[in-house]
């Protein structure tokens, strides 16, 4: 995991760094120096889209123990701060906002089956949220080519397969598999604290013959990609972007497909840039602009997520979340 982190890291700075040095840097540099005002509202409607994924997540953990939903909003901060900071792949934070749960004091299984199905759902209504700015693209005039849909359409409709497959893969046994093998590899590696899964497929189904929770958990989740619209629409007039709330959701419904695709890279570095140019320029926005854009969310991420790294690090310093800084499998 390591030099794989390493590779896609350093291939996604150099092609952030590519698309900055071809375009105009110091026009780049003005337009983060001009965000004034609109970066604290950008930072502020992205800590409601954490709240919103914490409540998202409460529903499909099945345990009295469950702590309150600050808390819960406090992992997902943690989750969010892990993947946009550390140089590792995205995966990690699940990781991370796992092992913070189990240490509240869920049992170990109903902790993992509730992150397993938590990503069902978030997928599943990040397609929703995709099809929905698929349907504004379609209404709305732009300058974008026939072919620029058509693709938008086919990777919508790929990522709703492999949605579709996952899910279905949680209740037709997919976990009764992990609970014999993953023990044995994780103990391979070093993490001994996994233990025993027995019991996580049937807590995995049995959030699966819950509805109410899904649907919920899902809802939740809808309304934080919406969020994130608004946040896009703060971003853009950040940026001086000349867009409103269509313009909005199209781009991030798309981006945020493009940053899905680039799990595999730390924070997506580089294809996230590169995607927001393509993206943008649907709408007359140019390069310059689409890259600011995207450094204004990552300046968002650098906000909040370095103090929540130093939250992590700081509890499991203090014994607290000693768990959850417990040595991650490479």
């Amino acid at each position: 995991m390591i030099w794989s982190s390493a590779i896609g890291l350093l291939a996604g700075l150099g092609l952030a760094g590519v698309l900055i040095a071809t375009n105009d840097p110091a026009e780049i540099l003005r337009l983060l120096l001009d965000t004034g005002w609109w970066m604290a509202a950008v930072v502020a409607l992205n800590i409601t889209q954490i709240f919103a994924s914490a409540a998202g997540w409460a529903p499909l953990i099945d345990d009295p123990r469950r702590p309150g939903l600050l808390s819960l909003t406090r992992m997902r901060w943690i989750r969010v701060a892990t993947n946009a900071i550390l140089p590792v792949v995205q995966a990690v934070g699940e990781l991370v906002r796992a092992q913070l749960l189990f240490r509240a004091g869920v049992a170990k299984v109903r902790v993992i089956a509730s992150v397993a199905t938590d990503l069902g759902t978030e997928m599943a209504s990040q397609i929703a949220f995709s099809l929905l700015g698929l349907a504004v693209l379609m209404m709305v005039p732009h300058g974008g080519s026939a072919s620029t849909t058509q693709w938008a359409v086919v990777g919508t409709a790929l990522g709703a397969g492999l949605t579709g497959a996952f899910m279905a893969a949680h209740r037709w046994g997919l976990f009764r598999m992990i609970e014999r093998l993953l023990p044995g590899l994780a103990a391979r590696v070093g993490w001994t604290s996994l233990g025993e899964l027995t019991g996580l497929n049937d807590a995995v189904v049995q959030l699966y013959s819950q509805p109410g929770r899904l649907w919920r958990s899902g809802g939740w989740h809808f309304v934080s990609w919406l969020l994130g619209v608004l946040e896009t629409w703060a971003a853009l007039h950040a940026v001086g972007a000349e867009a409103g709330l269509a313009e909005a959701l199209v781009i991030e419904s798309l981006g945020q497909a493009v940053r899905s695709a680039g799990f595999f890279i730390p924070g997506a570095l580089g294809l996230q840039e590169g995607g927001y140019v393509l993206i943008c320029a649907l709408f007359g926005i140019p390069a310059e602009q689409a890259i600011a854009l995207v450094l204004v969310r990552r300046l968002r991420d650098v906000i909040l997520g370095v103090p929540g790294v130093i939250a992590w690090r700081w509890g499991a310093a203090r014994g607290t979340d000693a768990q959850a800084g417990a040595r991650i499998p490479t």
